[in-house]
Protein backbone atom coordinates (compact mmCIF):
# COMPACT_ATOMS: atom_id res chain seq x y z
CA UNK A 1 0.00 0.00 0.00
CA UNK A 2 2.66 2.06 1.00
CA UNK A 3 4.63 1.72 -2.10
CA UNK A 4 1.59 2.26 -4.41
CA UNK A 5 0.76 5.87 -2.20
CA UNK A 6 4.74 6.34 -2.81
CA UNK A 7 4.05 5.60 -6.91
CA UNK A 8 1.23 7.65 -6.89
CA UNK A 9 2.72 10.56 -5.55
CA UNK A 10 6.10 10.28 -7.94
CA UNK A 11 5.60 13.76 -10.01
CA UNK A 12 5.67 13.20 -13.79
CA UNK A 13 9.40 12.09 -14.98
CA UNK A 14 8.22 14.25 -18.37
CA UNK A 15 6.81 17.16 -16.36
CA UNK A 16 9.50 17.58 -13.79
CA UNK A 17 12.12 17.07 -16.48
CA UNK A 18 11.10 19.46 -18.63
CA UNK A 19 10.27 22.08 -15.87
CA UNK A 20 14.30 21.61 -14.50
CA UNK A 21 15.08 22.13 -18.44
CA UNK A 22 13.87 25.46 -19.39
CA UNK A 23 15.23 26.24 -15.67
CA UNK A 24 18.23 24.97 -16.90
CA UNK A 25 18.30 26.16 -20.36
CA UNK A 26 18.14 29.58 -19.25
CA UNK A 27 20.68 29.27 -16.66
CA UNK A 28 23.05 27.89 -19.58
CA UNK A 29 22.00 30.83 -21.65
CA UNK A 30 22.34 33.59 -19.21
CA UNK A 31 25.96 31.58 -17.91
CA UNK A 32 27.05 31.61 -21.60
CA UNK A 33 26.57 35.55 -21.50
CA UNK A 34 28.27 35.48 -18.43
CA UNK A 35 31.41 33.51 -19.83
CA UNK A 36 31.75 34.76 -22.77
CA UNK A 37 31.50 38.31 -20.64
CA UNK A 38 34.70 37.13 -18.28
CA UNK A 39 36.53 35.96 -21.43
CA UNK A 40 35.80 39.08 -23.72
CA UNK A 41 36.88 41.38 -20.50
CA UNK A 42 39.69 39.53 -18.68
CA UNK A 43 41.02 37.20 -21.78
CA UNK A 44 43.44 34.67 -21.92
CA UNK A 45 45.77 36.43 -19.49
CA UNK A 46 47.29 36.02 -16.20
CA UNK A 47 44.14 37.44 -14.67
CA UNK A 48 42.05 35.31 -15.93
CA UNK A 49 43.79 32.23 -15.10
CA UNK A 50 44.40 33.55 -11.36
CA UNK A 51 40.75 34.33 -11.63
CA UNK A 52 39.50 31.05 -12.90
CA UNK A 53 41.57 29.47 -10.19
CA UNK A 54 40.74 31.25 -6.76
CA UNK A 55 36.58 30.81 -8.06
CA UNK A 56 37.29 27.40 -8.48
CA UNK A 57 38.67 26.92 -4.47
CA UNK A 58 34.97 27.83 -3.13
CA UNK A 59 33.79 24.78 -5.08
CA UNK A 60 36.91 22.66 -3.67
CA UNK A 61 36.57 23.41 -0.14
CA UNK A 62 32.60 23.15 -0.50
CA UNK A 63 32.86 19.78 -1.79
CA UNK A 64 35.10 18.15 0.73
CA UNK A 65 32.94 18.85 3.28
CA UNK A 66 28.98 18.60 1.79
CA UNK A 67 29.05 19.16 -1.44
CA UNK A 68 28.81 17.22 -4.98
CA UNK A 69 28.81 13.70 -3.76
CA UNK A 70 27.31 14.30 -0.38
CA UNK A 71 24.20 16.03 -2.01
CA UNK A 72 23.55 13.28 -3.78
CA UNK A 73 23.94 11.60 -0.89
CA UNK A 74 21.02 13.32 0.98
CA UNK A 75 18.12 12.96 -1.43
CA UNK A 76 17.31 9.19 -0.75
CA UNK A 77 18.30 10.02 3.12
CA UNK A 78 15.68 12.78 3.24
CA UNK A 79 13.19 10.60 1.34
CA UNK A 80 13.40 7.57 3.34
CA UNK A 81 12.70 10.26 6.28
CA UNK A 82 9.81 11.08 4.63
CA UNK A 83 8.24 7.85 3.99
CA UNK A 84 9.54 6.17 7.43
CA UNK A 85 8.92 9.43 10.19
CA UNK A 86 5.54 9.94 11.58
CA UNK A 87 6.26 14.11 10.92
CA UNK A 88 6.58 13.50 7.27
CA UNK A 89 10.81 13.65 8.46
CA UNK A 90 10.56 17.30 9.31
CA UNK A 91 12.40 16.99 12.49
CA UNK A 92 15.56 14.37 10.84
CA UNK A 93 15.88 17.31 8.07
CA UNK A 94 16.17 20.01 10.71
CA UNK A 95 18.42 18.40 12.52
CA UNK A 96 20.45 17.70 9.48
CA UNK A 97 20.02 21.41 7.97
CA UNK A 98 21.09 22.52 11.76
CA UNK A 99 24.12 20.52 12.26
CA UNK A 100 25.17 20.42 8.13
CA UNK A 101 25.14 24.53 8.20
CA UNK A 102 27.52 24.46 11.50
CA UNK A 103 29.90 22.33 9.49
CA UNK A 104 29.68 24.90 6.58
CA UNK A 105 30.58 27.99 8.72
CA UNK A 106 33.26 25.96 10.02
CA UNK A 107 34.60 25.18 6.31
CA UNK A 108 34.45 28.73 5.43
CA UNK A 109 36.56 30.13 8.19
CA UNK A 110 38.91 27.13 7.28
CA UNK A 111 39.37 28.20 3.52
CA UNK A 112 39.97 31.56 4.70
CA UNK A 113 43.00 31.07 7.04
CA UNK A 114 44.11 28.26 4.62
CA UNK A 115 43.72 30.65 1.41
CA UNK A 116 47.37 30.67 0.68
CA UNK A 117 48.19 27.35 1.28
CA UNK A 118 45.22 26.09 -1.42
CA UNK A 119 46.32 28.40 -4.06
CA UNK A 120 49.39 27.20 -3.87
CA UNK A 121 48.55 23.43 -3.61
CA UNK A 122 47.04 24.01 -6.89
CA UNK A 123 49.39 26.35 -8.57
CA UNK A 124 52.57 24.90 -7.46
CA UNK A 125 53.83 28.10 -6.46
CA UNK A 126 54.34 29.17 -10.43
CA UNK A 127 54.59 32.72 -11.02
CA UNK A 128 55.73 33.14 -14.76
CA UNK A 129 53.62 33.55 -17.39
CA UNK A 130 50.71 31.71 -16.13
CA UNK A 131 48.28 32.29 -12.82
CA UNK A 132 49.73 34.52 -10.33
CA UNK A 133 49.54 32.83 -6.49
CA UNK A 134 49.32 35.97 -4.50
CA UNK A 135 46.84 37.84 -7.25
CA UNK A 136 45.03 34.17 -6.70
CA UNK A 137 45.24 34.50 -3.11
CA UNK A 138 43.85 37.91 -2.92
CA UNK A 139 40.60 37.28 -4.84
CA UNK A 140 40.65 33.90 -2.98
CA UNK A 141 39.98 36.07 0.44
CA UNK A 142 36.79 37.32 -1.54
CA UNK A 143 35.24 34.39 -3.15
CA UNK A 144 35.85 31.71 -0.66
CA UNK A 145 33.18 33.24 1.47
CA UNK A 146 30.73 31.15 -1.28
CA UNK A 147 31.74 28.20 0.15
CA UNK A 148 28.56 28.83 2.73
CA UNK A 149 26.20 29.46 0.18
CA UNK A 150 26.94 26.69 -2.01
CA UNK A 151 26.81 24.59 0.66
CA UNK A 152 23.03 25.92 2.24
CA UNK A 153 22.16 26.40 -1.65
CA UNK A 154 22.65 22.30 -1.87
CA UNK A 155 20.89 21.44 1.13
CA UNK A 156 17.71 23.57 0.39
CA UNK A 157 18.34 22.14 -3.26
CA UNK A 158 18.05 18.52 -1.85
CA UNK A 159 15.07 19.30 0.38
CA UNK A 160 13.10 20.74 -2.58
CA UNK A 161 13.92 17.98 -4.86
CA UNK A 162 13.17 15.37 -2.38
CA UNK A 163 9.32 17.01 -2.00
CA UNK A 164 8.64 16.85 -5.82
CA UNK A 165 9.98 20.44 -6.20
CA UNK A 166 12.61 21.52 -8.98
CA UNK A 167 11.45 25.06 -10.28
CA UNK A 168 13.27 27.03 -8.18
CA UNK A 169 16.39 25.08 -7.74
CA UNK A 170 16.66 25.50 -11.38
CA UNK A 171 15.98 28.92 -11.97
CA UNK A 172 18.23 29.90 -9.31
CA UNK A 173 21.38 30.38 -11.40
CA UNK A 174 19.51 32.58 -13.30
CA UNK A 175 19.96 35.22 -10.77
CA UNK A 176 23.50 34.69 -10.09
CA UNK A 177 24.36 35.03 -13.83
CA UNK A 178 22.35 37.92 -14.29
CA UNK A 179 24.36 39.40 -11.24
CA UNK A 180 27.79 38.40 -12.72
CA UNK A 181 27.09 40.42 -15.82
CA UNK A 182 26.11 43.59 -14.22
CA UNK A 183 29.54 42.92 -12.22
CA UNK A 184 31.46 42.76 -15.33
CA UNK A 185 29.66 46.01 -16.57
CA UNK A 186 31.01 47.62 -13.54
CA UNK A 187 34.27 46.74 -13.53
CA UNK A 188 34.65 48.10 -16.85
CA UNK A 189 33.78 51.74 -15.58
CA UNK A 190 34.98 51.60 -11.78
CA UNK A 191 38.83 52.73 -11.95
CA UNK A 192 41.40 50.30 -12.20
CA UNK A 193 42.42 49.90 -8.51
CA UNK A 194 38.54 49.08 -7.85
CA UNK A 195 38.54 46.54 -10.45
CA UNK A 196 39.95 43.61 -8.41
CA UNK A 197 37.48 44.22 -5.23
CA UNK A 198 34.68 44.44 -7.77
CA UNK A 199 35.55 41.08 -9.78
CA UNK A 200 35.81 39.48 -6.22
CA UNK A 201 33.21 40.47 -3.76
CA UNK A 202 30.60 40.92 -6.68
CA UNK A 203 31.10 37.27 -7.69
CA UNK A 204 30.47 35.70 -4.30
CA UNK A 205 27.13 38.12 -4.05
CA UNK A 206 25.82 36.20 -7.24
CA UNK A 207 25.94 32.83 -5.41
CA UNK A 208 24.67 34.46 -2.24
CA UNK A 209 21.61 35.50 -3.90
CA UNK A 210 21.24 32.26 -5.67
CA UNK A 211 21.05 30.76 -2.56
CA UNK A 212 18.90 33.30 -0.40
CA UNK A 213 16.17 33.07 -3.36
CA UNK A 214 15.65 29.60 -2.55
CA UNK A 215 14.33 30.05 1.10
CA UNK A 216 10.54 31.25 -0.07
CA UNK A 217 10.63 27.95 -2.47
CA UNK A 218 11.10 26.05 0.60
CA UNK A 219 8.65 27.89 3.03
CA UNK A 220 5.66 27.08 -0.55
CA UNK A 221 6.45 23.24 0.11
CA UNK A 222 5.96 23.25 3.65
CA UNK A 223 9.13 23.19 5.13
CA UNK A 224 9.85 26.35 7.89
CA UNK A 225 13.32 26.13 9.25
CA UNK A 226 14.21 26.66 12.40
CA UNK A 227 17.07 25.31 14.36
CA UNK A 228 16.91 22.19 15.37
CA UNK A 229 19.53 20.30 18.12
CA UNK A 230 19.94 16.76 18.40
CA UNK A 231 21.61 13.48 16.98
CA UNK A 232 19.35 11.23 15.25
CA UNK A 233 20.56 7.45 14.54
CA UNK A 234 20.59 8.15 10.67
CA UNK A 235 22.61 10.77 11.23
CA UNK A 236 25.66 8.46 12.25
CA UNK A 237 24.79 5.85 9.70
CA UNK A 238 24.61 8.87 7.34
CA UNK A 239 28.41 9.93 8.56
CA UNK A 240 29.46 6.41 8.03
CA UNK A 241 28.21 6.69 4.19
CA UNK A 242 29.72 10.02 4.00
CA UNK A 243 32.67 9.42 4.63
CA UNK A 244 33.17 7.44 1.41
CA UNK A 245 31.26 10.64 -0.86
CA UNK A 246 34.57 13.09 0.90
CA UNK A 247 36.82 10.25 -0.23
CA UNK A 248 35.61 10.30 -3.30
CA UNK A 249 35.53 14.07 -3.93
CA UNK A 250 39.20 14.04 -2.38
CA UNK A 251 40.28 11.52 -5.12
CA UNK A 252 38.59 13.72 -7.35
CA UNK A 253 40.43 16.48 -6.38
CA UNK A 254 43.66 14.66 -6.68
CA UNK A 255 43.22 14.79 -10.53
CA UNK A 256 42.02 19.07 -10.65
CA UNK A 257 45.80 19.42 -8.82
CA UNK A 258 47.36 17.53 -11.51
CA UNK A 259 45.11 19.41 -14.01
CA UNK A 260 45.69 22.65 -12.98
CA UNK A 261 49.34 22.39 -12.27
CA UNK A 262 50.03 20.96 -16.09
CA UNK A 263 48.05 23.88 -17.79
CA UNK A 264 49.36 26.94 -15.77
CA UNK A 265 53.07 25.43 -16.45
CA UNK A 266 52.09 25.12 -20.21
CA UNK A 267 51.11 28.60 -21.70
CA UNK A 268 49.35 31.58 -20.83
CA UNK A 269 45.62 31.34 -20.13
CA UNK A 270 46.12 27.80 -20.83
CA UNK A 271 43.80 27.20 -17.61
CA UNK A 272 41.12 29.59 -18.07
CA UNK A 273 41.11 28.13 -21.93
CA UNK A 274 40.56 24.48 -20.23
CA UNK A 275 38.18 25.28 -17.85
CA UNK A 276 35.60 27.53 -20.45
CA UNK A 277 36.16 24.52 -22.61
CA UNK A 278 35.02 22.07 -20.16
CA UNK A 279 32.34 24.15 -18.87
CA UNK A 280 30.95 25.00 -22.48
CA UNK A 281 30.97 20.73 -22.80
CA UNK A 282 28.74 20.86 -19.73
CA UNK A 283 26.02 23.01 -21.61
CA UNK A 284 24.25 20.04 -22.95
CA UNK A 285 24.36 18.02 -20.16
CA UNK A 286 23.39 20.75 -17.73
CA UNK A 287 20.34 21.47 -19.63
CA UNK A 288 19.40 17.68 -20.50
CA UNK A 289 21.12 15.52 -18.52
CA UNK A 290 21.07 17.10 -15.42
CA UNK A 291 17.30 17.77 -15.74
CA UNK A 292 16.96 13.94 -16.35
CA UNK A 293 18.74 12.54 -13.53
CA UNK A 294 17.16 15.02 -11.03
CA UNK A 295 13.75 14.26 -11.82
CA UNK A 296 14.94 10.84 -11.62
CA UNK A 297 16.69 11.07 -8.18
CA UNK A 298 13.79 10.51 -5.95
CA UNK A 299 12.59 7.94 -7.80
CA UNK A 300 15.10 5.68 -8.13
CA UNK A 301 15.63 6.57 -4.27
CA UNK A 302 12.21 5.16 -3.52
CA UNK A 303 12.58 2.46 -5.62
CA UNK A 304 15.87 1.45 -4.13
CA UNK A 305 14.56 2.17 -0.44
CA UNK A 306 11.49 -0.46 -1.17
CA UNK A 307 13.10 -3.20 -2.81
CA UNK A 308 12.54 -2.48 -6.38
CA UNK A 309 15.59 -2.83 -8.12
CA UNK A 310 14.25 -3.73 -11.34
CA UNK A 311 12.87 -0.47 -11.42
CA UNK A 312 16.19 1.29 -10.75
CA UNK A 313 18.01 -1.35 -13.24
CA UNK A 314 14.63 0.18 -15.78
CA UNK A 315 15.29 3.72 -14.92
CA UNK A 316 18.97 3.38 -15.42
CA UNK A 317 18.53 2.09 -19.29
CA UNK A 318 15.76 4.76 -19.51
CA UNK A 319 18.32 7.43 -18.46
CA UNK A 320 21.09 5.92 -20.53
CA UNK A 321 19.01 5.59 -23.35
CA UNK A 322 17.54 9.41 -23.64
CA UNK A 323 21.12 10.57 -22.52
CA UNK A 324 22.22 9.18 -25.42
CA UNK A 325 19.71 10.54 -27.92
CA UNK A 326 19.84 14.01 -26.30
CA UNK A 327 23.77 14.36 -26.23
CA UNK A 328 25.04 12.31 -29.06
CA UNK A 329 23.91 14.78 -31.77
CA UNK A 330 25.13 17.92 -30.06
CA UNK A 331 28.65 15.45 -29.06
CA UNK A 332 29.15 15.03 -33.18
CA UNK A 333 27.97 18.80 -33.62
CA UNK A 334 31.06 20.09 -31.32
CA UNK A 335 33.28 17.61 -32.83
CA UNK A 336 32.94 19.01 -36.44
CA UNK A 337 32.28 22.42 -36.10
CA UNK A 338 33.77 22.95 -32.30
CA UNK A 339 36.46 25.60 -33.54
CA UNK A 340 33.49 27.36 -35.20
CA UNK A 341 31.77 27.34 -31.69
CA UNK A 342 34.83 28.84 -29.81
CA UNK A 343 35.38 31.57 -32.05
CA UNK A 344 31.59 32.44 -32.26
CA UNK A 345 30.75 32.57 -28.46
CA UNK A 346 34.49 34.05 -27.34
CA UNK A 347 35.87 35.96 -30.39
CA UNK A 348 34.12 38.73 -30.02
CA UNK A 349 37.13 40.93 -29.23
CA UNK A 350 40.11 40.30 -32.25
CA UNK A 351 42.73 40.13 -29.47
CA UNK A 352 41.26 36.92 -27.95
CA UNK A 353 40.49 35.43 -31.30
CA UNK A 354 43.41 32.71 -30.57
CA UNK A 355 42.61 32.24 -27.46
CA UNK A 356 38.54 31.89 -28.62
CA UNK A 357 40.42 28.96 -31.56
CA UNK A 358 42.05 27.63 -29.01
CA UNK A 359 39.16 26.59 -26.80
CA UNK A 360 37.31 25.83 -29.80
CA UNK A 361 39.54 23.13 -30.62
CA UNK A 362 40.17 21.82 -27.11
CA UNK A 363 35.75 21.22 -27.74
CA UNK A 364 35.98 19.52 -30.55
CA UNK A 365 38.65 16.75 -29.32
CA UNK A 366 36.87 16.49 -26.41
CA UNK A 367 33.51 16.21 -27.51
CA UNK A 368 33.36 12.49 -27.14
CA UNK A 369 33.21 12.63 -23.49
CA UNK A 370 29.86 14.18 -23.02
CA UNK A 371 27.97 10.75 -22.72
CA UNK A 372 30.30 9.18 -20.97
CA UNK A 373 30.35 12.29 -18.51
CA UNK A 374 27.02 11.99 -18.37
CA UNK A 375 26.43 8.16 -18.16
CA UNK A 376 28.83 8.08 -15.20
CA UNK A 377 26.71 11.42 -13.20
CA UNK A 378 23.73 8.69 -14.07
CA UNK A 379 25.53 5.81 -12.32
CA UNK A 380 27.06 7.45 -9.58
CA UNK A 381 23.26 8.57 -8.58
CA UNK A 382 22.39 5.10 -8.88
CA UNK A 383 25.16 3.87 -6.35
CA UNK A 384 23.74 6.43 -4.19
CA UNK A 385 19.83 5.37 -4.26
CA UNK A 386 21.70 1.90 -3.35
CA UNK A 387 23.37 3.32 -0.64
CA UNK A 388 26.78 1.65 -2.28
CA UNK A 389 28.93 4.88 -1.40
CA UNK A 390 31.82 2.29 -1.77
CA UNK A 391 31.36 1.56 -4.94
CA UNK A 392 30.99 5.27 -6.64
CA UNK A 393 33.46 5.95 -4.71
CA UNK A 394 35.81 3.20 -6.20
CA UNK A 395 34.33 3.79 -9.68
CA UNK A 396 35.41 7.57 -9.31
CA UNK A 397 39.17 6.19 -8.27
CA UNK A 398 39.46 4.34 -11.78
CA UNK A 399 38.36 7.65 -13.47
CA UNK A 400 41.43 9.18 -12.00
CA UNK A 401 43.80 6.52 -11.92
CA UNK A 402 43.07 6.85 -16.18
CA UNK A 403 43.31 10.63 -15.89
CA UNK A 404 46.91 11.52 -13.92
CA UNK A 405 48.80 9.70 -16.17
CA UNK A 406 47.53 10.94 -19.14
CA UNK A 407 48.02 14.25 -18.07
CA UNK A 408 51.27 14.15 -16.87
CA UNK A 409 52.15 12.76 -20.44
CA UNK A 410 50.85 15.97 -22.51
CA UNK A 411 53.53 18.01 -21.66
CA UNK A 412 56.32 15.59 -22.99
CA UNK A 413 54.37 14.10 -25.98
CA UNK A 414 53.39 17.53 -26.96
CA UNK A 415 54.47 21.19 -27.95
CA UNK A 416 53.49 23.41 -24.92
CA UNK A 417 50.62 25.32 -27.16
CA UNK A 418 49.12 21.97 -27.15
CA UNK A 419 48.93 20.84 -23.93
CA UNK A 420 45.70 22.03 -23.36
CA UNK A 421 44.65 19.81 -25.91
CA UNK A 422 46.00 16.80 -24.70
CA UNK A 423 44.07 17.97 -21.18
CA UNK A 424 40.72 18.03 -22.63
CA UNK A 425 41.42 14.40 -24.53
CA UNK A 426 42.54 12.70 -21.15
CA UNK A 427 40.07 14.26 -19.37
CA UNK A 428 37.48 12.78 -21.78
CA UNK A 429 39.12 9.32 -22.12
CA UNK A 430 38.89 8.84 -18.25
CA UNK A 431 35.15 9.23 -18.37
CA UNK A 432 34.68 6.96 -21.03
CA UNK A 433 36.92 4.31 -18.78
CA UNK A 434 34.57 5.24 -15.78
CA UNK A 435 31.65 4.92 -17.50
CA UNK A 436 32.42 0.81 -18.58
CA UNK A 437 33.75 -0.18 -15.18
CA UNK A 438 30.05 1.86 -13.64
CA UNK A 439 28.16 -0.75 -15.73
CA UNK A 440 29.60 -4.07 -15.13
CA UNK A 441 29.56 -3.39 -11.74
CA UNK A 442 26.22 -1.94 -11.66
CA UNK A 443 25.33 -5.21 -13.62
CA UNK A 444 26.67 -7.45 -10.65
CA UNK A 445 24.88 -5.25 -8.44
CA UNK A 446 21.56 -4.78 -9.89
CA UNK A 447 21.50 -8.25 -11.89
CA UNK A 448 20.62 -7.88 -15.77
CA UNK A 449 20.85 -4.01 -16.69
CA UNK A 450 19.71 -3.23 -20.73
CA UNK A 451 23.90 -1.96 -21.62
CA UNK A 452 23.28 -3.33 -24.77
CA UNK A 453 20.19 -1.47 -25.76
CA UNK A 454 21.40 1.59 -24.28
CA UNK A 455 24.17 1.13 -26.85
CA UNK A 456 22.45 0.46 -29.74
CA UNK A 457 20.42 3.24 -29.15
CA UNK A 458 23.77 5.52 -28.81
CA UNK A 459 25.45 3.31 -32.12
CA UNK A 460 21.83 4.17 -33.76
CA UNK A 461 21.83 8.01 -33.08
CA UNK A 462 26.08 8.16 -33.97
CA UNK A 463 25.16 7.24 -37.50
CA UNK A 464 22.91 9.51 -38.22
CA UNK A 465 24.06 12.97 -36.15
CA UNK A 466 27.86 11.82 -37.99
CA UNK A 467 25.11 12.02 -41.62
CA UNK A 468 24.07 14.85 -40.81
CA UNK A 469 27.05 16.84 -39.71
CA UNK A 470 29.43 15.55 -42.49
CA UNK A 471 26.04 16.48 -45.39
CA UNK A 472 26.27 20.10 -43.73
CA UNK A 473 30.32 20.09 -43.80
CA UNK A 474 30.08 19.41 -47.30
CA UNK A 475 27.85 22.45 -47.96
CA UNK A 476 30.39 24.86 -46.16
CA UNK A 477 33.29 23.50 -48.24
CA UNK A 478 31.07 24.19 -50.99
CA UNK A 479 30.76 28.18 -49.36
CA UNK A 480 34.62 28.50 -48.91
CA UNK A 481 34.88 31.43 -51.76
CA UNK A 482 31.59 33.41 -49.87
CA UNK A 483 32.89 32.43 -46.10
CA UNK A 484 36.55 33.56 -46.98
CA UNK A 485 35.35 37.10 -47.25
CA UNK A 486 33.79 37.30 -44.08
CA UNK A 487 35.16 38.39 -40.86
CA UNK A 488 36.42 35.36 -38.66
CA UNK A 489 33.36 36.13 -36.18
CA UNK A 490 30.88 36.28 -39.02
CA UNK A 491 32.19 33.24 -40.56
CA UNK A 492 32.20 30.96 -37.58
CA UNK A 493 28.67 32.06 -37.34
CA UNK A 494 27.35 31.21 -40.92
CA UNK A 495 28.94 27.97 -40.17
CA UNK A 496 27.11 27.60 -37.21
CA UNK A 497 23.93 28.20 -39.18
CA UNK A 498 24.35 25.98 -41.82
CA UNK A 499 25.16 23.16 -39.62
CA UNK A 500 21.82 23.86 -37.38
CA UNK A 501 19.78 24.26 -40.33
CA UNK A 502 21.25 21.23 -42.52
CA UNK A 503 22.44 19.30 -39.94
CA UNK A 504 19.28 18.90 -37.25
CA UNK A 505 16.45 17.68 -39.73
CA UNK A 506 19.01 15.22 -41.40
CA UNK A 507 20.05 14.00 -38.02
CA UNK A 508 16.38 12.99 -37.16
CA UNK A 509 15.54 11.58 -40.16
CA UNK A 510 18.44 9.64 -40.15
CA UNK A 511 17.22 8.42 -36.39
CA UNK A 512 13.56 8.23 -37.53
CA UNK A 513 14.89 5.43 -40.39
CA UNK A 514 17.31 3.80 -37.94
CA UNK A 515 14.44 3.29 -35.69
CA UNK A 516 15.62 5.29 -32.50
CA UNK A 517 12.36 4.75 -30.24
CA UNK A 518 12.41 7.90 -29.17
CA UNK A 519 12.24 9.45 -31.94
CA UNK A 520 9.91 7.37 -33.39
CA UNK A 521 7.91 7.44 -30.14
CA UNK A 522 8.19 11.69 -30.75
CA UNK A 523 6.74 11.38 -34.75
CA UNK A 524 3.93 9.21 -33.60
CA UNK A 525 2.82 11.89 -31.25
CA UNK A 526 2.98 14.40 -33.94
CA UNK A 527 0.85 12.61 -36.20
CA UNK A 528 -1.59 12.30 -33.79
CA UNK A 529 -1.80 16.20 -33.25
CA UNK A 530 -1.80 16.57 -36.67
CA UNK A 531 -4.80 13.74 -36.91
CA UNK A 532 -6.24 15.55 -34.07
CA UNK A 533 -6.15 18.91 -35.88
CA UNK A 534 -7.98 17.86 -39.50
CA UNK A 535 -11.70 18.22 -40.00
CA UNK A 536 -13.44 14.80 -39.73
CA UNK A 537 -15.56 13.54 -42.45
CA UNK A 538 -18.80 13.01 -42.74
CA UNK A 539 -20.62 9.92 -44.33
CA UNK A 540 -21.05 11.88 -47.38
CA UNK A 541 -17.72 13.48 -47.13
CA UNK A 542 -18.50 17.37 -45.77
CA UNK A 543 -16.65 17.91 -43.15
CA UNK A 544 -17.55 18.18 -39.22
CA UNK A 545 -16.05 21.01 -37.98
Amino acid sequence: MVAAQAKRAEPSLGRSSGLMALGSLASRLTGFLRQVALFTVLGDTVLNDSYTVSNTLPNIVYELLIGGALSSMMIPLLVRAQSEDPDGGEAYTRKLLTLAGTALLVATAAGLLAAPLLTRLYLGGQTTGTADPELATTLAYMLLPQVFFYGLGALLGAILNSRGSFGAFGWAPVLNNVVVLVVVGVYLVVPESAQLLVLGVGTTLGIAVQTLVLLPAARRVGFSYRPLWGWDARLSRAAGLGVWAVLYVLIGQAGLIVTTRVASASAEGAVAIYTNAWLLLQVPYGVLGVSLLTALMPRMSRAAAEGRTDDVAADLALGGKLASVLLVPISVLLTVFGTEVGVALFGLRSGNLDGATQLGAALAVSAFGLLPFAVTMLQARVFYALSAHRTATLVQLAVVAVKIPLMLACPVLLPAQDVVLGLAVANSASFLAGAVLGQVLLRRRLGRVATGAVLGTAGRTLLAATAGMLLAAGVVALLAGPLAGMAPLGRAWSVLAVAVILGTPVTLLGMWALRVAEVTALVRRLERLVDRGKPRRGPTGSSRL
